[in-house]
Order: structure tokens, then sequence, then C-alpha cells
């Protein structure tokens, strides 16, 4: 069976739907996002809906700064590669297993920029705390 590319709301619902089913019963990640982060799934995922609409077709619903976001995380529990090569290939099998076409293509680009930005950022925090012996 052909796969159909992403092309809505109602697309993106399942796919970080099914993304996050594998976050959240991966032993890597999970316990960052349960017990570290301590996400509360039901008033976060609308959060990512509208974070990947606004991505995928610039919908403007998402208006939070993601950056912020996972600073203030790792701040609480160190993130390092390992944590986002994982999350990048459950992101990306997630596309694969439902999706094909150039919005699922467009998906995993943009995970790629946003992991890629955020680890830059996060090691840029790193150097600089060490250079002032924090």
């Amino acid at each position: 069976m052909k796969k159909k590319d992403i092309q809505g709301r109602e697309d993106i619902k399942i796919l970080v739907n099914s993304f996050y089913e594998k976050l959240l019963s991966d032993e890597l990640l999970s316990p960052i996002f349960l017990h570290v982060a301590r996400i509360d799934l039901a008033g976060h995922l609308p959060i990512l809906y509208d974070f990947w609409e606004s991505v995928l077709f610039q919908a403007g619903k998402y208006r939070r700064n993601t950056l912020e976001a996972h600073l203030e995380l790792h701040m609480k529990h160190r993130l390092e590669e390992a944590h986002f090569r994982r999350w990048l290939s459950l992101f990306n099998e997630t596309v694969d297993e439902h999706f094909a076409g150039e919005k699922a293509e467009g998906a995993k680009d943009r995970a790629l920029s946003i992991a890629t930005i955020i680890k830059m950022k996060i090691d840029d925090l790193e150097r600089k705390r060490l250079e002032f012996g924090n």
C-alpha cells in the first residue's frame, strides 16, 4: 500500500501521537520526558500539533520558545549527543512508518535542523560554563 504525504493537522496528530508512543517507551528518552520534564501529555500534545503544523504548513499557531524550553531541560538533566541521535532516529522512523512525500521529507529535514540547532546551543552553553568554572 502506498503511503500518503502529510497533508494537514490530522496527519500531524498521527505522527506526533505515534512518535510519543515510541518516546515514552524508549529506555533512554522516557525518563527525561516522564521524570525530568514531567510532561503532561494531554496538555503537551496539542502544543506539538501546533508546532508541527506551523513548521510544515506555516500555520502560525506555535508561539513558544522551543530553544529556551530545551535549555531549561538541559539544566535539569544533561542532554547529550545520544539523546539527540535517538530522538531523531525515532522521529524519522515514525515519519517513514506512516508517510511518504515532500512534506514527510520536509518534516525529517526540519527535525534534523531543530535538533542540530538545539544541540549546538547546548554545546555553546557548556563551553561557556567551563570557561567560567560553573
